[in-house]
């Protein structure tokens, strides 16, 4: 489901509401460092046919010309959220595309707040830190709690190491959401105890000021995935809740 528009939607957002879309990818391919099991844009081989990626002046232009729409409209987003084909943080004007979106949402769409949706691989560079840190929602993925599984689910590129992340995650000394995408598969099973335990723990230490626990929910590129469902969820996540933690789960 690859976004041929790099300003797109609304759309409704499990997590979000309405959101209006932002891919600072290419608009008829996939670029990501991550080639994760369900993502619904595909494998990252079979998004390969465009690797252009907008400048900082096509998203400041495309998303004006948005909000003035649904303005005209008297469509209100919830969210302007950097999700699209891949990992938002890898285009390189994406500080300044930060700067431009928040003076544009202050402009036009007062009410909204920023999203990113990220995999954090990036969050230990300096000038991705600081622009995610402007954002009203830094939205950070962590869907394992070691290198081997996070192969197994995330495919990342060479070099990724979930430690890295865990510690770059520190520096927002909790003001982030934490993502945690729970799934089976042949191969694992996201709610087992060597799973869930050493998660919760990451997350104890980095006590994001939220957790979003969800499952799949469209077509997947691997097959014979399945579901984890919000009761089983809610059960996994209950110590968190428990302790006082804000978990949001959809199914």
């Amino acid at each position: 489901m690859l976004r041929e528009e790099t300003v797109f939607g609304p759309i409704h957002s499990r997590r979000l509401g309405t959101s209006l879309g932002i891919n600072l990818l290419p608009e008829k391919g996939k670029f990501c460092n991550f080639d994760c099991i369900y993502c619904e844009c595909g494998w990252n081989r079979d998004g390969l046919n465009d690797r252009q990626l907008p400048s900082a002046e096509k998203v400041r232009t495309d998303l004006e010309n948005m909000l003035l729409r649904l303005q005209k409209d008297n469509v209100k987003p919830d969210s302007i959220t950097f999700s699209g084909d891949g990992e938002p943080t890898l285009n390189p004007e994406f500080p300044q595309i930060i700067d431009d979106t928040l003076a544009l949402r202050d402009k036009y769409a007062a009410s909204a707040k920023v999203s990113v949706l990220s995999n954090a691989t990036r969050v230990h560079v300096a000038e991705v830190f600081e622009a995610l840190r402007k954002v009203d929602n830094p939205i950070m993925k962590i869907d394992a709690p070691t290198n081997a599984l996070v192969s197994k689910i995330n495919n990342p590129a060479a070099g990724y190491d979930v430690t890295r992340v865990i510690d770059a995650l520190k520096q927002f000394n909790g003001d982030f959401i934490l993502q945690w995408c729970l799934l089976r598969s042949p191969d694992f099973d996201s709610s087992s105890p060597e799973v869930v335990n050493p998660m919760l723990d990451i997350i104890r230490m980095l006590h994001p000021r939220e957790v979003m626990a969800y499952t799949i929910d469209r077509p997947t590129p691997a097959h014979n995935l399945s579901k984890i469902t919000p009761e089983e969820m809610r059960r996994l996540l209950q110590p968190l809740i428990d302790e006082g933690f804000v978990v949001q789960i959809k199914g």
